[in-house]
């Protein structure tokens, strides 16, 4: 707002929490029910992710999961593209890559990514809060039921919305858990006797408790307490940023609107308070950015209805940036978000690299430190080395190395190249190859590793030999 209109009354709000009383107590939102275009656009959007959420778990890619996240054993598919600790490089830059796109996402639209696809907003505010206006009614109806003395009827809403948050919740802990153990293991927990899969059986409890009671008690607690983005926000966001803005220029002066009034000597915003009651965190959106405010457009949909009722043009609440509202400054690129593109243009191109050249093998081959050569009796001359070879498939591999530019032989040593799908071994082996066939202390050797027919890698390596050979 203008110097004059930002006073001690306005600035209030900023010393407290909108779900926290002055004793310091929680204060319980019932938000109204949400109606709109933007809800019914989060809706659609809403029930996609749902649909990706629940479906993906049984999608299988070459009888392997499509989706796989297996924390305790290093393990992930991603969109059917197996990754192992040896992809630690590619899971380091994505992670990179993914904070930077956080930040510039933030810059330039806010908390978008909360209102229209958090996990927690969506949970919250497409499927329990739903439930719950199904069972008890709208915020006034909800409030009379909490207030009310407890009778056969209240007891009955409370404890069927309590049954099925608590099946809702089980139900999302089932499919998150298969996200980590697969959906093949999750079946067989819940099939087998329980006897067998005691450890399955705790998570699945555990996890169903902590959703339960998030979703049951501790609600917009999450987003305002313990969700560190909205605070972030207030690092990233800028006078450009686009956000849910109230538009105080053409609001202000508010007040009741009276029979018979036009519009001439006041704002538009006539203090039906709508904004405020559709809030699920119970904020006011007339006091400026918050970071309570997940930009759910809760409050864009209420103001618009009431405009289209006294006659006034949409747009009191909506998207829009700080600069925007105060002097109608169209959107522009700032110097800060052109370079967090940049930066951002930089590390996609080169994940990019990084994933099409992504190989289904990792082959190192190394002279064992510390050795020379080694005169074998029958004439030959042999070096050792160290070998590594990771297979990063879901398919069994029977590796074939062979050497390519010299007439000589491969003997391994402690083991054989028939690999598991993503085993990883160390071995050594060691190259003999006549001395007439060495012209030189250092000389190249070509290794070609096949499996079955199909050329996998080559690598070129040294092979040492005698002085004298080189004299």
């Amino acid at each position: 707002m203008d110097t004059d209109q930002i006073n001690e009354e306005h600035q209030e709000f900023r010393n407290h929490l909108a779900t926290v009383t002055k004793e310091g107590k929680r204060k319980w939102i019932f938000p109204k029910k949400p109606s709109g275009r933007f809800h019914n656009a989060r809706i659609i959007v809403s029930a996609i992710l749902l649909a990706f959420l629940i479906i993906a778990p049984f999608i299988k890619v070459n009888g392997h999961p499509f989706m796989l996240l297996d924390f305790p054993n290093r393990s992930f598919i991603l969109f059917s593209i197996p990754f192992g600790p040896h992809d630690f490089i590619l899971f380091a830059l994505a992670m990179i890559t993914l904070v930077v796109f956080i930040i510039l996402f933030t810059v330039i639209f806010g908390r978008i990514f909360c209102g229209w696809a958090c996990p927690q907003t969506v949970f919250m505010e497409m499927v329990f809060r739903k439930i719950e206006y199904w069972i008890e009614g709208d915020a006034r109806e909800q409030i009379k039921l909490k207030a009310a003395p407890w009778t056969g009827k209240k007891f009955l809403k409370k404890g069927l919305k309590q049954i099925i948050f608590f099946g809702i919740a089980f139900f999302i802990s089932n499919i998150f858990l298969s996200y980590i153990i697969s959906m093949d293991n999750l079946i067989d927990i819940i099939t087998d006797p329980p006897s067998q899969h005691l450890g399955g059986l705790f998570a699945i409890t555990v996890f169903s408790g902590v959703f339960y009671f998030i979703f049951s008690y501790f609600r917009e607690q999450v987003c305002t307490i313990v969700c560190p983005y909205g605070r972030l926000q207030g690092v990233l966001l800028d006078q450009d940023s686009i956000v849910i803005a109230y538009d105080y220029k053409r609001g202000e002066p508010r007040g009741k609107l009276k029979k018979s009034e036009d519009f001439s000597n006041r704002g538009d915003c006539i203090d039906c308070h709508l904004c405020v009651d559709v809030c699920p965190t119970g904020i006011d959106i007339r006091n400026g950015i918050q970071l309570e405010c997940i930009n759910c457009t809760a409050c864009i949909d209420a103001c618009d209805s009431i405009m289209d009722k006294v006659n006034r043009p949409r747009g009191l609440v909506r998207y829009a940036s700080l600069k925007n509202i105060e002097n109608k400054a169209k959107f522009k690129f700032t110097p800060r978000m052109t370079l967090y593109s940049v930066i951002l243009i930089i590390l996609l191109t080169i994940l990019t690299i990084l994933l099409v050249n992504r190989s289904d093998y990792v082959i190192t081959v190394l002279r064992t430190r510390g050795t020379l050569f080694q005169e074998q009796p029958d004439g030959k001359i042999s070096n050792l080395y160290d070998l590594n070879i990771v297979n990063k498939t879901f398919d069994p591999a029977n590796v074939k190395m062979i050497l390519k530019n010299l007439d000589g032989e491969i003997k391994l040593i402690g083991g054989n190249l028939k690999f598991a799908p993503q085993e990883i071994k160390e071995m050594k082996f060691m190259v003999s190859v006549n001395k007439d066939q060495i012209k030189k202390m250092n000389t190249p050797v070509h290794l070609d590793f096949f499996d079955g027919d199909k050329l996998i890698k080559s690598i070129t390596t040294t092979f040492l030999g005698p002085v004298e050979i080189n004299k």
